[in-house]
């Protein structure tokens, strides 16, 4: 927000395997954070490190490619198929096709879902379904980093609880 200071004084350092929740009101600064890390929003001052390097020292592609980010609103291409969008970042980072088709399979069903979805088109999914691809298309390049903002808002409590614990395994 143009000329409201969100974050202030944020000292952040999480070890490799940890996992990290942030919890507070409404418009506090969680999704700020998030997007900071990612660069979707550049920081006025200070520095952020991914993998221990400054951000201001990855290309901006190359950073966001190392990171999982799994948004609210799901964000999944509607012209690919749910295979498509899980494997869409192991494509652009070079893995052959039979493996990130491989790959994205695994990941459908380590979320729960039907092997069948695999050919479905995001508009075909409930909210609940889209939220565990999305998940899966964070997972799909093996990232430093995994991002979440309200990955489990529209499923239930027991995959979110499944979800929970697949992603805690992991």
């Amino acid at each position: 927000m143009p000329g409201k200071l969100v974050l202030d004084d944020i000292s952040l350092s999480i070890p490799p395997g940890e996992f990290v929740v942030l919890v507070g009101a409404s418009g506090c600064g969680k999704t700020t954070l998030l997007k900071t890390i990612n660069r979707l929003i550049m920081p006025e001052s200070g520095e952020i490190f991914v993998d221990g390097r400054n951000i201001d020292e990855w290309n901006t592609w190359e950073l966001r490619r190392s990171i999982g980010y799994v948004i609210q609103q799901i964000g999944l291409f509607p012209h690919m198929t749910v295979a498509q969008n899980v494997a869409y970042v192991p494509r652009l980072r070079g893995m052959p096709k039979p493996q990130r088709m491989a790959r994205a399979a695994e990941l459908i069903e380590l979320v729960g879902l039907e092997p069948g979805v695999c050919r479905r088109y995001p508009r075909q999914l409930s909210g609940g379904q889209g939220q565990r691809v999305g998940v899966a298309r964070a997972l799909a390049a093996d990232p430093a980093v995994i991002l979440m903002d309200e990955p489990f808002g529209a499923v239930d409590d027991i995959t979110r609880r499944m979800l929970q614990q697949e992603l805690k395994r992991l």
